[in-house]
């Protein structure tokens, strides 16, 4: 398994595509008494993110009014959540999702997890500096208020962006590496945690691939097995997001959301984050490792566990093929 993999994502640009058509189909669904929530999912759910912003500009430019405001008012529940998502630019709906964790009372750990530990250094910086933006608050800041401990470092330095440029490989430094982490953990009493966040939020993800190559002949057990043994709470889950990541992020993604959705109930917040946030990546990808993995189509799961328009809406995010 390799960290490189050939993104293919679900939600392709529409050809043939109109947006003052669009945009003027979407006014006459939310026009009048009652919304017709088909046409809104059919138009949006099969266009780019990059065409949904010219929809929005033709929707204001043309019809004097704004297509998210609308949407809002018109929409509620989960799909309103889908929907709005989709309308989001990528970046910002990520920072959005950042923000809904720490915000309030409590923190959703897994969250922050699942965004900060998935980015490389570049998707990293353009993540600080919106949100910086869109609240007038540094990141690093606001998750250092909301963590502690070696989970707030490891956290910290991955916000930072301190992580080696993906093409930064060397083997021999990768042997030194492994030892360091063995010596830190398996080989003494007690763990050297600080030795595991600075090599783990450090070097790139390729970097990172051939460390725990190493690490397992210089053992003979997987650096998951070593984590395990040496780590726990949020600082152990932010490690293992990190290290399936390297290995192959949709394997991460697809477990992800079969958590979601397995046992009673369903984290409807976590299935519209990904599904939302990886449609125009690797969902397809991700689509391919969940059957793989767990023996059914992710379609038939979210089929499953969701309803109504809410359901139609993932659904055809998700894609038949």
């Amino acid at each position: 398994m390799s960290w490189y993999y050939v993104p293919k994502p679900t939600v392709l640009p529409a050809e043939n595509f109109n947006p003052s058509a669009d945009a003027a189909a979407l006014r006459k669904a939310m026009k009048g008494f009652g919304t017709d929530e088909e046409t809104i999912i059919k138009i949006l759910c099969s266009r780019s993110n990059y065409q949904r912003q010219l929809i929005a500009d033709a929707f204001k430019n043309e019809l004097g009014r704004d297509l998210l405001k609308d949407l809002k008012s018109e929409l509620s529940g989960k799909l309103e959540d889908v929907i709005v998502g989709l309308m989001m630019p990528p970046v910002n709906y990520l920072c959005r999702e950042l923000y809904k964790a720490m915000d309030g009372i409590g923190t959703n750990e897994k969250a922050l997890i699942e965004i900060l530990c998935s980015q490389n250094n570049e998707q990293m910086h353009e993540i600080t500096r919106t949100y910086d933006e869109m609240y007038n608050r540094p990141l690093a800041e606001h998750v250092c208020s909301e963590t502690s401990g070696n989970f707030r470092r490891l956290l910290t330095m991955i916000i930072t962006g301190t992580r080696n440029a993906p093409e930064v490989c060397n083997p021999d430094e990768a042997v030194e590496q492994a030892k360091s982490l063995y010596n830190a953990g398996e080989g003494r009493m007690g763990t050297d945690e600080s030795v595991f966040y600075k090599i783990l939020a450090h070097c790139s993800f390729s970097q990172l691939e051939i460390v725990f190559e190493e690490y397992k002949k210089l053992t003979g057990r997987t650096i998951e097995q070593a984590l395990k043994a040496e780590v726990s709470g949020d600082f152990y889950e932010a490690l293992s997001a990190i290290v399936e990541c390297v290995q192959m992020a949709p394997h991460f993604f697809a477990k992800k959301l079969f958590l979601a959705m397995d046992g009673l109930g369903t984290d409807d917040k976590t299935l519209i984050r990904i599904i939302v946030s990886r449609a125009e990546i690797d969902l397809q990808n991700i689509k391919d490792e969940f059957e793989q993995m767990y023996n059914k189509t992710l379609l038939s799961a979210v089929k499953s566990e969701t309803s109504g328009d809410y359901k139609r809406a993932l659904c055809a995010i998700i894609g038949d093929a």
